[in-house]
């Protein structure tokens, strides 16, 4: 498993030994959004929906299976991904993929496009929202062409 990984943040074992509910975000009710979802798991420690309620920042976990690919979105929140285990492959805006490894970061600006690639490693992060959390205006494009 990558979050016992050498390589993985040692925050993992902790994580690993939590008694978290681990489930596909809900951040969409597209049918392509939830058909995108299955390799997804997250649970959100702060936030609107998260263990602890705050309406100002989302925080949480979030990692995705190997040989995976979350589609094109845009969020009104702005958001950082911290790569904690594993590797992953972030699209910003119209960038091709580029690497992130532990301890390396994913920034998306207020409504920039982004997507998610793994290869033969799945990844585990720590996520933040801050600015607008609700999910309304949340657009799922899904796989880039």
């Amino acid at each position: 498993m990558v979050m016992r990984s050498d390589k993985a943040h040692p925050i993992c074992a902790d994580v690993l030994n939590m008694p978290f509910n681990w489930e596909p975000p809900e951040t969409s009710k597209s049918e392509l959004y939830k058909k995108h979802s299955h390799f997804k798991a997250h649970v959100e420690l702060l936030g609107p929906d998260g263990l602890v309620k705050s309406d100002i920042v989302r925080l949480g976990l979030y990692g995705m299976l190997p040989n995976s690919e979350y589609g094109i979105r845009t969020h009104p929140a702005e958001e950082i991904y911290i790569m904690l285990a594993g590797m992953c492959f972030w699209r910003r805006g119209d960038e091709g993929y580029q690497s992130a490894g532990v301890g390396d970061r994913s920034h998306h600006a207020s409504f920039l496009p982004h997507a998610t690639l793994t290869k033969e490693d799945a990844f585990m992060s720590v996520y933040a929202w801050v600015g607008d959390l609700s999910t309304e205006h949340y657009s799922y494009k899904g796989l880039p062409t």
